[in-house]
Formats: C-alpha cells, structure tokens, sequence
C-alpha cells in the first residue's frame, strides 16, 4: 500500500530515484517529505486493518495546512483508530430504508415507472434480500428490466436465488470475490462461528442469546482468563458486527442487538464452505453427506426418515416444521443412533411431551424445547450430565424435577411463558416451581422466572450462594420473604438484570433492605406494590432499563430517577397515586423511550427545557384524567414517535393537524398515533397527515408492536 501511495504522489513531482529497492520506513520517509509542504488531500479505498491504517497513517505529516485524509472500511476498529484528533470523526454508512430501497428498485427495475400489482409481492421479497445495499439493489433491477412483465413464474424464480441470477454481473462478482476475501482474513475461531450462520434458514433472525449458547455448545469459544464464555462469546459477535460481515436486525432502545441477519450474497459464501468442510448441511432432496457434523430441517419431516443419518452428527436443529414429532419421534428419524449430539433444537416444534430417548444422548450440552407444548420434564434427565442450556420457555412446564439438581454443568435455565393480551396484565408472566438445593447448580448464570413462595422462604436463602448468575427472574414474592432475598442478591456482585413481582398486584415487595446494589446491575423489573421506592434505585449508575408497575407510590418517583445518568428505557405502569409528574431541566439524560400507563389520577405532565434531551419514543396510555398533552412536549427536539392509547378525546382532538390549537407542540414529531382498543383489535389513527387526519391502515401490525413493548419483566 505504501508503495502505491508513493507511485501516486510520485506522479506530481519530477522524476525520483527508483522505488523499487526502498523498504516501507523508506518509502513513508520519501513520502513525509514530499508532502511536507504541500496541502493534500488523499483518499484510502478499504482499508482493512489497524496495522495496514497506521503503517500508511505514519507517512502522512501533520503540517497545519489543513490537509485530509479520508479511508473507507468495513472495519469499525479500523474507523475508531483512525479517528484520534479533536476534529477527527467517522460516518457509518446504513442500509437504505425500506422506502429509498423500494424508490431505486422501481427507478431502476420500471424505468420510473410504479411496479405492477400483480407483481409486488415478488419484488418486495427479491428487494427484501437485498439487504438495503445499493449495489445489489441495482444489479438485479438490471435482471429484472429484461423480464417479461407478463411472466410471474419467471419473476418468482429470480427471489429464488439472487446470486445465480446476478453471475457475470462484474460489480457483484467483484463484490463476491471481496467478500471471500472478509472470510479468509478472519481469524481461525471466528471461521467456525461464522460459518455456523449457515445452519438457520434464509432471511431468518438469529437471536442473540440463542447463538451465544450454541456456539459454546459447539465448543466454539476459547475461555479466556477472567471472562466468561458468555462474555468471550459477546466478543465474537461485536467482531464480525464490526467487520460488517453480520448485522443487526433487531436492537433494543438501550443499544443491545437482539437479534442478526447475514447478507443473501454473504450467506451464499457460507453455505458453500460449509459444505467444503461437511460442517453443515440442510434437508433437501439430495442425500446427505455421511461426514455432515449439522444438520438443520425446515418446514417438513417428511424426507428425513427416509434417508440414512450422517454417523458423525454433532448438532440437529428443526426450523418451521409442521410435522408432529408425535409421528415422527426420534428413533424412526435416527434409526441408526445419534449418540454424538450435543446440540439439540427443537424450537416449535410440534411435541406435546418430552422426547424421553433424549436421554440417552450423553454428549448432549443444549436442550432447547422452547414454543413446544411439553407439560413436564422426566427425572431421567439427570443422564445429561453434560447438559449446559436446558431452554423451555413458552413450554407448557410449570415445575421442574428434583433430578435437575444433577445437572452440574447446566449454565442457563430458561423456564416461563407470557401471555400478551391487548394490555399488560399482572398475572401474564408463568414461570416454575424449582426443587430444593437449585443453589447447587453453581455455574448457573441465567435463572427464571422461579416460584419465590416456596419452602417458607427457604429458597429466597438458597440464592445468595449462587454469585455467578447474571440475570435473575422471581415471581410471587411475599413480603415476609423480600429481608431474605435482598441480603441474596447482595452477594450477586456479577448480577446485570433483576425481576421480581408479587403474588398479587396489591400486596406489597419489600426491597428496602438492599444496603449495596450489585455494582453491575443494568436492568431492574419490579411488579407489585411499594410502600417506598427503594432508596438504592438511584445509585444505579449502570441502569440502562427499569420498569416499575403496580406500585402505587405516594411520592412522585422521578425525583429519585431523573439523575441515573445512563437509563435509557423506562416504564411505568399505575407507579403512582399523585396528580402530576414534573421531568425537571438536566434530568434523565439518556433516556430514548418513556412509558407510562394506566396513572389514575395523572392531570398534568410538565417537561422542562433540557429535559430528557435524547427522548426518541413517548407512549402515554390508560391515563383518564390527563386531557392536555404534555406541556414542554415541544422541547424534546429528538422525538421519533409519540402514541397515545385509550386516553381521553381532550387531549387527542386538539392534536390534529388540521386546525388543532396543540398541534404545532407535536408538529415537529415524525410519527404520532393515537389508537383505541375495539373488538378485539387496535384502531390506528395518524395526527401527522396533512388535511383530516386519517386512519392506518396498518393496525395488525401496529398492534404487534405495541403488545411487544409492554411485555412485563422480561430478563
């Protein structure tokens, strides 16, 4: 690189001595010179390391004579180490919107024109795996402007697959041959986890959490000193985020991925070297490899019996499968053994009992029955001694075996359902009764949701020797109960998300008796009745997430809130009895999305200047006696979205952008909605429309997301 630096420069000056035969100290050396007093201005095309950034950047002199120098890079590390002075900065480039993506496709596919509607269903499949890049958009709108338009099939066979349809197409191959290249330069550990993507099917979301627990059941993650696997396992991910080989394709409101996408140019790559390696292999209609280590099944069982299992497989996951594994149990799937697993996902999959031949699988490390209708969970379990996640939540288990106390190795116990209506109600979380002795189950970094009442309060005990566990989720806490629990979660120091409820919405949690806060703790959940807000809430200078709900308090909460400096998400849901909440100037810096739900005798909020600065979404709901919008709404210059639910026609009509005396208070917001709840369904109503504002067409799906924010306690 520094070479061809030097022949580009060396164009502009006379004739120099021969490069050919200097080193690179040479070279940066000549460079520096011939720059020194010149103002320049260079631009750097991928640049693909650190050490390849500084070897150039060392060549660059710092005259003052405002000169620049700009580099592209799908490395973040590589943009944040270029980017050292006062003046420095980097710009992430985003996919396009769903709406400028759809806007080229239709420039460049019709020639202007608008798609034909007997043909938008399959462009907006094909446009949705292009992944928002421009590149790819444009090449195959060049694909598509040669089609008939009067031949659906051979439009739908082009969704089938983008990347035979775009060979020969020079700027895809080159784009191709680039992305080769991203994998190779990957270090040895991240090829494996990278090329485990391949195994979920196209367009599919990959949770997080799900693919952490995975990879360390593949043995995939190295331990390092001092972290966790977990944590190790974290790394792995923000790496390939960074280098731009996976991206986000759900993030919370406090900044955490919740879920990833792979390219379908990207995940083309993947398929092939897996296959290479019969690292992974997919239920199609040819026979499988004997080697194939993975196999995942999608949509159907139906072929799978039929062909002879790969003797060394390692890992089976089922995706979509309609079939009943009542029909098709696993000893007439795998006549022939499958005594190597180790991973085993059967995520919604159609099994209303526990597959008791899983037993036998000794190597088993992950058991996921998660959206399965499985009741209860056999004692003979305790035979997987090697089992890390035992995963059953949205199962229909409410109690787990003594046997599970076996399970010394067991990392993450996932077990609750919630049951989402159109409002959250106390009772929707169900989670499990827990035998005696879980504290032996040492390595446990993630619990819930456990039945609190049990034991006379002698399980409340039981956790403060489980200082490992990161996240923690109780239900049906009495008070009797909370001295006991407060001094257990004093001693979780590595605790990063907390939730507890009572057994009923009026019977009070006493966590008052916390004297120091696990220093960690990021996420707090607390349902049921306060006599007070625990005074340790407001040293939380970690706390990026709290819900309070049902709690009834009698002093306005903020007062204690407003000054945790990082909070970003809060909800509160009947927190208070008073007539007024009051956001004061310089209070909740951080804070993007603010709830609040269901305050009976709320009348009034005011937000002063230079409150909550960085609010993005404000959603006020079920608040009866609030009739004017919030006074200050104005200030909060960063709004996205506010929503309004079931609230009072005095507050909403004065909001509508034709001739409503409040509007100008919102008019600055992309997005308001105001809905009502009728028949079963939401109806959506715009205020942002010019003229008379109109209804949404879009209500099912604005019902979903509204159901998703409210979920209450989620660890």
């Amino acid at each position: 690189m520094i070479n061809k630096i030097f022949k580009v420069i060396q164009k502009l000056v006379p004739e120099d001595e021969e490069v050919e035969t200097m080193d690179d100290n040479q070279l940066r050396k000549r460079i520096k010179k011939l720059l020194q007093n010149s103002r320049y201005l260079i631009v750097l095309d991928d640049i693909w390391d650190i050490p390849g950034w500084e070897a150039i950047n060392h060549a660059m002199p710092n005259n003052n004579r405002g000169s620049r120098v700009m580099l592209t890079t799908r490395n973040v590390n590589v943009a944040s180490a270029s980017c050292l002075g006062n003046h420095d900065m980097f710009y992430r480039l985003e996919p396009l919107s769903p709406e400028d993506s759809w806007t080229l496709f239709c420039r460049k596919t019709f020639q202007g024109n608008s798609c034909l509607p007997n043909l938008e269903e399959i462009c907006r499949s094909i446009l949705m795996k292009c992944g928002g890049l421009p590149l790819v958009t444009v090449a195959i709108s060049a694909v598509l402007a040669l089609k008939d338009l009067r031949n659906v099939d051979n439009w739908a066979a082009v969704s089938g697959s983008i990347g035979a349809e775009i060979e020969g197409n020079d700027q895809l191959d080159n784009m191709k041959k680039l992305q080769h290249l991203s994998y190779s330069d990957l270090p040895y550990h991240l090829k494996s986890c990278f090329l485990y993507l391949s195994i979920f099917p196209d367009l599919y979301k990959i949770e997080h959490m799900r693919l952490i627990k995975l990879w360390l059941a593949e043995g995939f993650v190295i331990g390092k000193e001092g972290r966790t696997p977990e944590e190790v396992a974290e790394s792995y991910l923000r790496e390939l985020l960074d280098r731009s080989l996976i991206r986000a394709a759900e993030t919370s409101a406090e900044g955490r991925v919740k879920s990833y996408r792979i390219h379908d140019l990207l995940r083309e790559i993947v398929i092939l070297k897996s296959r290479e390696q019969n690292a992974i292999e997919k239920e199609h209609g040819t026979m499988w490899a004997e080697k194939v280590r993975r196999l995942s099944i999608v949509n159907t069982l139906q072929n799978a019996h039929q062909k002879r299992i790969p003797s060394q497989l390692r890992s089976l996951l089922v995706f979509g499968v309609e079939d009943s594994l009542t029909d098709f149990p696993i000893p007439k799937l795998f006549p022939t053994g499958v005594q190597l697993l180790t991973v085993l996902d059967l995520q919604g999959a159609h099994l209303d009992m526990f597959p008791g031949e899983v037993v036998k699988l000794l190597l088993l490390k992950y058991l996921s029955l998660r959206h399965t209708k499985v009741k209860q969970i056999q004692g003979s379990i305790k035979k997987l001694q090697n089992l890390e996640t035992l995963d059953l939540k949205h199962s229909q288990v409410v109690e787990l075996p003594y046997e599970i106390l076996n399970l010394k190795r067991l990392r993450h116990l996932l077990a609750y359902l919630f049951e989402v209506e159109s409002y959250a109600r106390f009772n929707a979380r169900k989670g499990v009764k827990v035998p005696a002795g879980i504290c032996g189950l040492q390595l446990l970094q993630k619990l819930c949701f456990i039945e609190a009442n049990q034991d006379n309060g002698a399980l409340m005990a039981e956790l403060g020797r489980m200082n490992q566990l990161r996240r923690l989720g109780t239900f049906k806490l009495r008070k009797e109960d909370g001295v006991t629990l407060c001094s257990s979660v004093q001693n979780m120091t590595n605790l990063r998300s907390f939730s507890v409820s009572s057994t009923e919405k009026d019977k009070i949690i006493d966590l008052s008796h916390i004297s120091r806060a696990p220093p960690f703790l990021q996420r707090l959940y607390l349902i049921g009745r306060l006599e007070k807000l625990p005074h340790w809430i407001s040293s939380l200078q970690n706390q990026v997430r709290l819900f309070l709900k049902w709690s009834r308090l009698k002093e306005d909460p903020l007062v204690h809130l407003q000054g945790l400096p990082n909070l970003v998400h809060l909800e509160l849901l009947q927190v208070y009895d008073g007539g007024s909440l009051h956001f004061e100037a310089g209070g909740f810096p951080s804070l993007k999305l603010l709830g609040i739900d269901k305050l009976d005798e709320l009348q009034s909020v005011t937000i002063e200047e230079g409150a909550m600065p960085c609010l993005e979404k404000l959603i006020i709901q079920r608040c009866k006696l609030l009739k004017k919008v919030p006074s200050g709404i104005e200030h909060l210059t960063n709004l996205k979205l506010v929503e309004f639910f079931d609230m009072p026609d005095e507050l909403i009509m004065p909001l509508h952008p034709d001739g409503g005396e409040d509007h100008w208070k919102v008019g600055h917001v992309p997005a308001v909605y105001y809905s009502y709840w009728r028949g079963g369904g939401w109806d959506v109503y715009s205020l942002v429309n010019e003229g008379e504002s109109s209804k949404s067409g879009t209500s099912a799906v604005r019902r979903l997301e509204r159901s998703t924010l409210w979920i209450e306690g989620v660890v």
